[in-house]
């Protein structure tokens, strides 16, 4: 499946990047004005926002890495399509894979807690106990990996760019939460926050900026926002090595890294390079796999992982297949509506558009009975809302209850309907037959479906040949039904300049959330950034707006909870997207060259950043 940008970074299993764009906009007016006492300061090695942190100050290392790992060897992987651009953050063309790697930030997360960051760049860092403002003390022994310092000015410098040349949504935010970003000194870097705005994440989006050389972009005079072939220095373990267009990225670690002796650097990046294949489709890059032309694949088709897998290599064992734990949530995907779309604006519409999907078929027919229908936009999580509301939760709703339907506060959370095992559930046509009729769409004499003497199109839209299999029987249940429905495969840089300019109706996709969420659920289902990338159905409700303010006020593990399982409840009932399926495991396959760590964190496969070569020596 190809991914987009929106979650590229996320499929990774990066642990140790923290993204440039989670997504901060602006509270409202009549915001919480920050509790605690500001002559009160506090000195820590790194924040949390709820409790405390897991690792203290003395740690040697992270309790789920090898700190005698071996450094050398490669790891080699595979990417679908094509890329033209080293660039991540720019708004035009394809990055390549791994083009976050050579970044890091002031603190970095880990990969077994939800909210603790830890000092990277940063030694410490210092703020009153109402977190009004940051002070982070850098290591001076970073660089750059072309020898420069990394100093407070190239920290003040990163922020300004992305405020001046980032995504639009994000300057928006950043400005009004963070009005001032001043270098004290050369290793000490302050950023102060807008009054009266709820504290949250606000840490911890100070200390994940991305770190770049101010004085190369100076130099050169590149942009944040363009699409460029040439990459400029950062400070992480790893750097550019190679490339060959289209076909193949290399990365090495960079001997000369800085931070290679920090305990929270120990028994990572221990690969000496990472190879990246690009490869049309996956077929092709399985076909590459057992060949040996890469050597680790991590599985997304079902049909694959329970028939392919025979191969020689693999009968005489050197091929590894694993299923791993995955503690992560699994990604919020689906068939997205694109809400902009103006026959989309009928909740009845959606709801019988979604009745036409057939999740048991699906996965019997096509996916071997592997995986789980998905129901909730946090499945699996104590976000997930569940059963009728109350506590908190209900509490919550109270307040939105003028702007919400009623049953929404009285009955069961909606989720996804049940099919049977034949492709075309009867059963499911007539009651979505019957939500279109109530909605004013009628069948004509050839069975299509009528209003205003129009008929209702519907395309879907991808760039991945994988997906066929799935889109195009959901194309004829919808067919059934009276829609005129489509199917358009495109090629993937088409693909990408047609989502990002939401010029589909429907595509498989998503939202990436998280087990702790705070600020970034503006930029995913806020009103004021609907018609940003990580929102791709264009959604925007003021109860969610509201309820959005609760989470970023919470001052409790168990309130932030309450308030997201009454978002996730009313994004469950509007159906904004068709859910689909998930897994709750990693399904990988390597050649047998890696080692990795015993027991897996559960936020994190983590095969470019904790797992080592067997060959190294």
């Amino acid at each position: 499946m190809i991914l987009s940008r929106r979650t590229m970074m996320g499929a990774l299993g990066l642990s140790g990047f923290a993204m440039a764009y989670p997504g901060l906009l602006p509270a409202p007016a009549g915001a919480q004005e920050p509790v605690g006492d500001p002559s009160k300061i506090l000195t820590a090695h790194g924040f949390s926002t709820f409790g405390n942190l897991k690792y203290p100050a003395d740690f040697a290392h992270l309790d789920y890495v090898n700190p005698q790992a071996p450094k050398g060897g490669e790891i080699s992987i595979w990417a679908q399509g094509t890329f033209d651009s080293f660039n991540p953050y720019a708004r035009i063309g394809r990055a390549h894979a791994v083009s976050v790697l050579p970044y890091e930030s002031l603190l970095d997360s880990v990969a077994d807690e939800v909210s603790g960051s830890y000092g990277l760049v940063a030694e410490h860092l210092e703020y009153p106990e109402t977190q009004d403002w940051v002070i982070f003390h850098m290591r001076p022994e970073a660089t750059f990996s072309d020898g420069t310092p990394v100093t407070a000015h190239d920290v003040v410098f990163s922020h300004n760019l992305l405020l001046e040349q980032g995504l639009p949504s994000y300057a928006q935010a950043v400005k009004a939460l963070i009005p001032l970003a001043e270098a004290l000194d050369n290793h000490s870097v302050r950023f102060v926050f807008a009054d009266g705005v709820p504290r949250k994440n606000l840490i911890s989006q100070a200390g994940g900026v991305p770190i770049w050389s101010k004085a190369w972009y100076e130099k050169t005079g590149a942009r944040l926002d363009e699409s460029r072939m040439d990459v400029s220095p950062g400070s992480g373990p790893y750097m550019l090595d190679s490339w060959d267009v289209n076909r193949r990225i290399v990365m090495k670690r960079n001997p000369d890294y800085w931070g290679r002796d920090l305990p929270i650097r120990q028994g990572r990046a221990n690969f000496d390079t990472i190879r990246v294949e690009f490869f049309a489709d996956t077929s092709a890059a399985f076909e590459a796999f057992k060949a040996g032309q890469f050597t680790f694949r991590q599985e997304n088709s079902s049909i694959t992982w329970a028939t392919g897998y025979d191969f020689p290599a693999l009968t005489r064992g050197d091929v590894v297949k694993e299923e791993l734990p995955n503690g992560s949530l699994p990604p919020a995907t689906g068939f997205v509506f694109n809400l902009r779309r103006p026959q989309f604006q009928d909740r009845r519409v959606r709801q019988a558009l979604s009745l036409m999907y057939n999740f048991t078929w699906t996965n019997d027919t096509l996916q071997y009975g592997l995986f789980q229908q998905r129901e909730s936009f946090w499945q699996n999580s104590d976000l997930q809302a569940r059963g009728v509301p109350e506590g908190r939760e209900l509490a919550f709703l109270q307040e939105v209850r003028d702007l919400v339907p009623a049953e929404i506060l009285t009955d069961e959370v909606t989720v996804p309907h049940t099919s049977g095992d034949r492709q075309l559930d009867r059963r499911n046509v007539r009651a979505a037959l019957a939500l279109m009729q109530d909605a004013g769409w009628t069948p004509d004499a050839t069975g299509q479906l009528m209003k205003d003497g129009q008929g209702l199109v519907v395309e879907f839209l991808t760039g991945d040949p994988q997906m066929d299999r799935y889109i195009l029987p959901y194309v004829d249940n919808l067919k059934a039904l009276g829609v005129n429905a489509t199917y358009r495969r495109v090629d993937p840089a088409q693909y990408t300049s047609r989502e990002r300019g939401y010029d589909w109706d429907m595509i498989m996709d998503g939202y990436s959330n998280g087990p702790e969420e705070g600020t970034g659920m503006e930029q995913r289902y806020g009103t004021a950034a609907k018609d940003q990338d990580f929102n791709p159905a264009g959604y925007a409700s003021p109860a969610v707006d509201h309820l959005i303010r609760r989470v970023i006020e919470a001052k409790s593990q168990e309130d932030m909870a309450a308030a997201v399982r009454a978002i996730d409840r009313i994004l469950r009932y509007e159906t904004i997207m068709v859910p689909t399926w998930y897994l709750g495991k990693h399904w990988v396959a390597y050649w047998k060259d890696y080692g990795r760590p015993e027991k897996l964190p559960p936020y994190d496969l983590g095969q470019l950043d904790f797992w080592w070569s067997t060959k190294a020596t």
